[in-house]
């Protein structure tokens, strides 16, 4: 006899863990680590949730640390009909049972000496269901049977260490386990602080100091908050102490971060552009694919291509982090001119003359502090992406590289782009669907470009392979969603009916679960959404278009009226006043 497991494959979706649907109330709220119940369908988005940076903790898909990262689904409408009680139970027993399949797997892996995460495994778990090819069936319960199938499948993907697929899929998930945007880290960053330094600023704020050394004692408390605040070290060491460079550090520190890292995408990319030739040629050989199949050669270049956009994202907050340390260096520099000018030689200033300038010189330190702690950190996160490219070397020698590069040409992005200029989408061409073209469009380089601006088409009729669109041929809108192409054909093709490419681009995300994130296609997968992604899914920007266009403004507006005894000159006024005034006395 078949038992069934009263659990729906749709039921696994990755979603922040303090979340509660508001169906049900604050009872049914869970504590990190926790399953908590969602109603409705598995493809509503997760609402905006607080998140803590990746100094003080690690948040995957909205999760901290290793929480687990599945939420039991319940069909609404059977939820509805029925009471609490029984709804919970049901609840319950469909929690355990993602748990059970979650530890399960996990201790599998530990068995083979491979330590996995509970949100690795649970992203693992969505992605074996999602791929057709292991028959799974996503609307009813799984029998003990699939079970046992579905922790097997997981258990040899998690182990198959000769695979980028896996790599990539763990770069993602490290990613958003510690990455989050500058407001968000400043504003963690500062309220653990605070946190961590209440007892000492209210030692500070409480005490009477009177005597020599109760003032003494007060200003050593007063050193080490401001040390402890700083992050600079220990207070009881007086190097520690007398530390005071920190805008210098920041300005030797920046350049040599974004060297670092521009490195690292120079090499990566060249990497990437080799692979993608490789794969151009062994498309018009496809006995030769097949041969090839096994170098995974598609699943290396889609973890040379995460890495990449990953550094982008990196490199773009240091640069900001760059801007930020510039114009702060100039306040700093303008603050102590002011205050120089303030005190001058004088042997007692007003305090309402200084203190405003010493508000602003502790202000801006502390900015300049943030901005070395959030370089520590953009700096370590740099550091811990490059072991997930370690496949490329043990698989990629230079031998096999060279015999795959023979007779072929390496085009970079910029090279592709550039070949396909001057050619342009006629609008006429197509009346129902709308183009959006650079000279018309006055926020084109901000529309959200779907697939990370790499060509649809492209992707989905030469099997996953990666070609950046180029935007001057002319964006697609669709749906409120916007394509570009790498070709004036691609573009005339893939218009002719976008739902059918569309399609086939998310099946292939199916087979290979790191597309999801590496093309954004949370839209379509909105179950296996991650924490950085959830607040930019329904953001929709608008094109701002703009044309060409004359204003003639008439040069009398109104018909004209003469006055004829108009007098503008002050002495004749000033005559026919006394003429008027001498008439009236007389």
């Amino acid at each position: 006899m078949t038992v069934k497991i009263p659990f729906s494959l749709k039921s696994v979706t990755l979603r922040p863990h303090n979340e509660v649907p508001s169906d049900l109330g604050t009872e049914c709220k869970h504590s990190a680590g926790s399953i908590s119940p969602r109603l409705g369908t598995s493809h509503s988005t997760p609402r905006k949730n607080p998140r803590l940076s990746p100094a003080h903790s690690r948040a995957a898909f909205g999760l901290p640390g290793n929480a687990l990262a599945t939420t039991a689904v319940l069909k609404k409408s059977e939820a509805k009909s029925e009471a609490d009680g029984p709804w919970m139970a049901a609840y319950t027993q469909a929690e355990c049972v993602i748990k059970n399949i979650i530890r399960e797997i996990g201790q599998e892996c530990a068995h083979y000496g491979e330590s996995v995460s509970e949100t690795l495994v649970a992203f693992m778990v969505k992605a074996v269901v999602l791929d057709p090819s292991n028959g799974f069936n996503m609307d009813r319960n799984l029998t003990r049977a699939d079970v046992q199938k579905l922790v097997k499948l997981c258990v040899n993907r998690l182990l198959d260490k000769k695979n980028p697929s896996l790599d990539t899929i763990k770069m993602q998930v490290y990613f958003d386990m510690n990455y989050t945007n500058r407001g968000e880290f400043l504003d963690e960053h500062h309220r653990v602080l605070e946190s961590r330094l209440g007892i000492v600023s209210r030692e500070i704020t409480d005490n009477r100091a009177r005597t020599r050394e109760e003032l003494e004692s007060l200003y050593r408390k007063i050193v080490s908050y401001i040390l402890l605040r700083s992050g600079l070290g220990s207070p009881t060491d007086i190097k520690v102490v007398r530390e005071a460079t920190v805008p210098a550090i920041l300005n030797e520190a920046i350049p040599a971060t974004t060297q670092h890292i521009d490195a690292q995408l120079q090499t990566s990319q060249e990497e990437a552009y080799q692979y993608t030739a490789i794969l151009e040629k062994l498309l018009e050989n496809p006995l030769k694919m097949k041969e090839l199949e096994d170098l995974k050669i598609k699943e290396a270049l889609f973890n040379l291509r995460q890495y990449e956009i990953f550094l982008n994202i990196i490199l773009s907050d240091i640069i900001t982090c760059a801007q930020e340390v510039e114009m702060m260096i100039k306040q700093l520099g303008a603050q102590m001119e002011q205050l120089k000018m303030t005190v001058q030689a004088k042997t007692a200033v007003p305090t309402s003359q200084v203190y405003p300038i010493f508000i602003a010189l502790s202000s801006l330190w502390t900015s300049f502090q943030d901005e070395t702690v959030l370089l520590s950190v953009l700096s370590n996160l740099t550091t811990h992406l490059a072991p997930f490219l370690g496949y490329h070397e043990e698989l990629f020698n230079t031998q096999i590289i060279q015999e795959l590069l023979d007779e072929v040409e390496i085009k970079s992005d910029v090279h592709r782009i550039k070949e396909s200029m001057g050619t342009k989408v006629n609008i006429n061409d197509f009346k129902k669907l709308d183009w959006i073209f650079p000279e018309t469009t006055a926020n084109f380089d901000k529309l959200p470009i779907q697939y990370r601006g790499f060509c649809g088409y492209t992707f989905a009729v030469k099997d996953g392979l990666l070609v950046p669109g180029n935007p001057a041929i002319g964006i697609l809108k669709y749906k409120e969603r916007y394509y570009t192409f790498s070709s004036k054909e691609a573009a005339y093709t893939f218009a002719e009916n976008p739902d059918k490419y569309i399609e086939l681009i998310g099946e292939k995300a199916k087979k290979c679960a790191e597309l999801i994130q590496l093309l954004e296609l949370h839209q379509q997968f909105e179950t296996m959404i991650p924490y950085t992604q959830v607040k930019i899914i329904d953001r929709h920007i608008k094109p701002i278009t703009k044309c060409e266009s004359s204003t003639q403004t008439d040069t009398h507006i109104m018909p004209p009226t003469i006055i004829k005894d108009y007098e503008w000159n002050e002495w004749e006024l000033r005559r026919k006043a006394i003429k008027l005034v001498c008439s009236n006395v007389i």
